[in-house]
């Protein structure tokens, strides 16, 4: 009977959207199988984030009242009296810091495999630009509950931002919406955070994906090397989607652990007035940065040495952003080494500047 009723839907879906030459290709389509085949679900954790983002940030824009004087309010309302509201923003809140993990662990695995040569350099940029709007959706989120946390460090991020040469000042005032963090501030944030960065990260997406799907899944040079009777290959549809789709169960269940028993707390509410609070620190996904900025001294050259910094990761973001179109220029047989020692370089960067913004 529910086979039946199943062929009956599927034909009457088929007979109004043509579904079968999706399912077709899908069958046909085949993923390589090698000691690197790990990296190609990270892309699919990313989204699979996104998605858990998406319906998470829905529940609670029900509640959620933007406002100075009831954003904080109504953040206390969902955590204390909405059911499963606690839940659902620690959801949010732990999703949205995992997805940004896994969206820099698919960049630096994309990087390492060299999966951005041609053809895919437009996959390539179309991802980076996916990797700011997924830093810009959590800067833009971090000051909707107006904690006082979250205040202060809004403040010192749009200072930040106003420091840049020449477009600093009007770009601080396009996020402040004045001349200090208030109440325009956080609503456009709140615009920012739910219609605009969210549209064009779904364009983008929407972009990302169909260039995946059209050129496959990349092979590695290695692999490209083996006889043929050596290559594995495994259909996209139904093996290595539902070996997706269990690795995205794993994810939503720690997600649900540590939103269980790692609550995101509500913090103080913010106060315009009162002092900053010591150690006021950044997402760290931005403290590698945040630090940075702090070890430079006050003049360098011939700048200040926060624009110096600034500066320097414009370029050092532009460079990266580039990597398709300079990497050809590099002698063959020295690429692979030269791009490996980049990218650890990179890494390294990161990772000793976060621990060390947090440490120190």
């Amino acid at each position: 009977m529910f086979k039946k009723s199943a062929e009956k839907s599927y034909n009457w879906l088929d007979d109004r959207f043509k579904i079968t030459p999706l399912v077709e290709f899908m069958r046909h389509k085949q993923v390589p199988i090698h000691k690197h085949s790990l990296w190609y679900y990270m892309g699919g954790v990313a989204l699979f984030l996104f998605l858990v983002q998406i319906v998470s940030g829905i529940l609670l824009l029900l509640y959620y009242q933007p406002g100075v004087d009831s954003a904080y309010e109504s953040i206390r309302f969902i955590t204390t009296k909405v059911s499963f509201g606690w839940l659902f923003r620690s959801v949010h809140s732990w999703s949205a810091n995992i997805m940004v993990f896994f969206v820099f662990v698919h960049m630096f695995s994309t990087f390492f495999t060299r999966t951005y040569s041609k053809p895919r350099e437009l996959t390539w940029l179309t991802g980076s630009v996916l990797l700011v709007l997924s830093l810009v959706f959590g800067f833009s989120g971090y000051l909707l509950p107006w904690n006082e946390l979250a205040f202060f460090a809004t403040k010192v991020g749009t200072d930040i931002a106003g420091a840049i040469p020449l477009i600093g000042d009007p770009i601080k005032l396009l996020l402040r919406g004045g001349e200090g963090v208030t109440g325009a501030t956080l609503s456009r944030f709140y615009a920012f955070h739910i219609a605009l960065i969210p549209a064009v990260f779904t364009l983008f997406l929407f972009l990302h994906l169909l260039f995946v799907q059209r050129q496959g899944m990349h092979e590695p040079e290695f692999f490209h090397k083996l006889p043929e009777n050596k290559k594995r290959m495994m259909p996209f549809f139904p093996n290595f989607v539902l070996r997706d789709a269990l690795l995205w169960l794993l994810v939503l269940n720690i997600i649900i652990y540590l939103a269980v028993f790692f609550p995101w707390e509500i913090g103080v509410k913010a106060d315009a007035f009162a002092p900053a609070p010591d150690g006021i620190k950044p997402e760290w996904f931005f403290m590698f940065m945040f630090q940075a900025l702090k070890l430079l001294p006050a003049h360098m050259f011939i700048m200040e040495g926060e624009v110096f910094g600034i500066l320097f990761f414009t370029l050092a973001g532009l460079v990266w952003f580039t990597v398709p179109f300079w990497d050809v220029f590099i002698k063959e047989s020295m690429r692979p080494k030269i791009m490996k020692l980049f990218g650890i370089s990179v890494i390294a960067f990161i990772l000793i500047l976060t621990i060390w913004g947090y440490l120190v």
